[in-house]
C-alpha cells in the first residue's frame, strides 16, 4: 500500500474493521473533518481499495476482462467445400468474443471475474448476460445499447474443423468509448489483472494503457486479429503482457518473418523492446515463444486431436492468466495456457464444457518433456 498516505491508510483500516462505519464516525475516530474523510474515501475507490458506497472490499485476487461479447455461428462442412455454390453444413449457435471467452474460461477455473463490454438491447445481448451470470461472472458493468445490435461472428469450417472463412459484424464496439472506462473504474482499479482485447477502439485502448500507468493492476492485451492489432499504440509501455500470433506481431512491428519458432522468439523480444513487459507469440502447431524478465524461450505445441479450433487462442490466454494469478511465472503459465488451448481444440465448444481446475490438472501430464 505504498500509494496510500497516512490518513488514507487510517481510514482504510477502520473500514476493514467495520465496513458499515459512516463517514462522520470515521471522522470522529480520527479527529478529521467529515469532508476530509469523504475525500479520502473517493481516493480509496479510485485506487481500487474499496468498491462503491457500501465500502465493499475487493477480493484478494480478481480479474477484469474488457472487450468482445459476440453471438457465434459456426457452420462445419460435411464434405470438402466448393466455392460459388451451396454447401451442406452442420450449424451451431454459441457465445463468443475473445474477452467473453477468456472471462468464462477464468470463471470455470475458479477465478473471481468481472466483465466489461457492450451488447445490444436484443435477444442475443440478453442471452450473453444471462449465461455469464450463471457462470458467476459479474456483468454489472456491461453497457446495453439501443443504437446497434449485439456483435455477431460466423465461422465457416472445413470437414476437419479448420477455419476457411470468418465474417463479423462488430460495429457495436465502436461505441465503447474511453469514458466507459471511467464508469467501470472502481472495478478495474481493484483488479489484480485487467485483460482487454483489441475489439475496442484505438482511443479506448490508449486510454486504458495510460490509466494503467497510475494504477495497481497489471494489464494484458490480445491483438485479436491482424487488422485490429494496428489499434495498439506504437509505444507499448504500460502493457504488462501482450498476446499475439506471429502474423499480428509482424504487422505491428512492420517486419517480415520466417516460418520458424525462432522467428516467433525474435518477434517476442522486439515486442518487449517496443515497451511490453512480457510477450507471448504463438505459431500454432509450431509452438509458442515467451519473452519474460529472464529472456525469451520457446516451447513446442502440445500434441492435439483437434475437433474445432474456435476459442483455442482465448483458452490459451485464460490458462496463462489463471496460472499467473496462482503464482506461476510467465514461462510456466504460458505452457499451461498452451495446454488449455489444445484441450479446447479437442472440444466442439469454444469454451470446453468440462473445464475446471481439476480437469486442467488431470491433463498436466501432457506437458511432460
Amino acid at each position: 500500500m505504498d500509494d496510500l498516505g497516512p490518513q488514507e491508510t487510517a481510514v482504510l483500516d477502520i473500514i476493514k474493521e467495520n465496513p458499515f462505519a459512516g463517514q462522520q464516525e470515521i471522522a470522529t475516530l480520527l479527529g478529521l473533518a467529515r469532508s476530509t474523510v469523504a475525500a479520502h474515501i473517493v481516493q480509496l475507490m479510485q485506487k481500487g481499495y474499496i468498491l462503491g458506497r457500501g465500502y465493499v472490499m475487493p477480493a484478494g485476487s480478481r480479474a477484469v476482462c474488457i472487450g468482445g461479447a459476440v453471438l457465434d455461428r459456426k457452420y462445419r462442412a460435411r464434405q470438402p467445400l466448393v466455392f460459388e455454390t451451396s454447401n451442406p453444413v452442420d450449424g451451431v449457435r454459441s457465445l463468443g468474443g475473445v474477452a467473453r471467452n477468456v472471462a468464462e474460461n477464468l470463471a470455470l477455473l475458479g477465478a473471481d471475474v468481472s466483465f466489461v463490454s457492450i451488447v445490444g438491447e436484443d435477444e442475443a445481448g440478453r442471452a450473453i448476460l444471462k449465461h455469464m451470470r450463471e457462470r458467476g461472472i459479474d456483468v454489472s458493468q456491461v453497457i446495453t445499447s439501443t443504437e446497434r445490435p449485439t456483435a455477431e461472428y460466423a465461422a465457416i469450417l472445413d470437414p476437419h474443423g479448420e477455419l476457411v472463412l470468418g465474417i463479423a459484424d462488430m460495429s457495436i464496439f465502436d461505441l465503447f468509448a474511453p469514458h466507459h472506462l471511467d464508469r467501470a473504474w472502481p472495478h478495474l482499479a481493484a483488479a489484480t489483472w485487467v485483460f482487454c482485447d483489441c475489439n475496442v477502439p484505438a482511443e479506448t485502448l490508449s486510454a486504458l494503457i495510460a490509466k494503467r500507468r497510475g494504477a495497481r493492476f497489471k494489464l494484458a492485451i490480445d491483438a485479436v486479429s491482424t487488422p485490429k492489432a494496428v489499434r495498439l499504440p506504437q509505444d507499448l509501455a504500460g502493457i504488462d503482457l501482450l498476446f499475439m500470433n506471429i502474423d499480428e506481431a509482424n504487422t505491428i512491428l512492420k517486419r517480415s518473418g520466417a516460418e520458424t519458432i525462432d522467428d516467433a522468439r525474435d518477434a517476442a523480444l522486439k515486442l518487449q523492446a517496443a515497451g511490453a513487459r512480457e510477450a507471448v507469440v504463438t505459431m500454432g502447431a509450431r509452438g509458442i515463444a515467451v519473452a519474460g524478465t529472464d529472456g525469451a524461450r520457446t516451447f513446442p505445441a502440445v500434441h492435439a486431436r483437434p475437433v474445432d479450433i474456435t476459442g483455442a487462442g482465448d483458452a490459451m490466454i485464460a490458462g496463462t492468466l489463471h496460472s499467473i494469478l496462482s503464482g506461476e511465472d510467465i514461462y510456466a503459465a504460458a505452457r499451461t495456457g498452451a495446454l488449455l488451448g489444445t484441450l479446447t481444440t479437442e472440444s466442439a465448444a469454444s469454451v470446453h464444457t468440462e473445464l475446471s481446475e481439476r480437469f486442467l490438472q488431470a491433463h498436466m501430464h501432457r506437458l511432460a518433456g
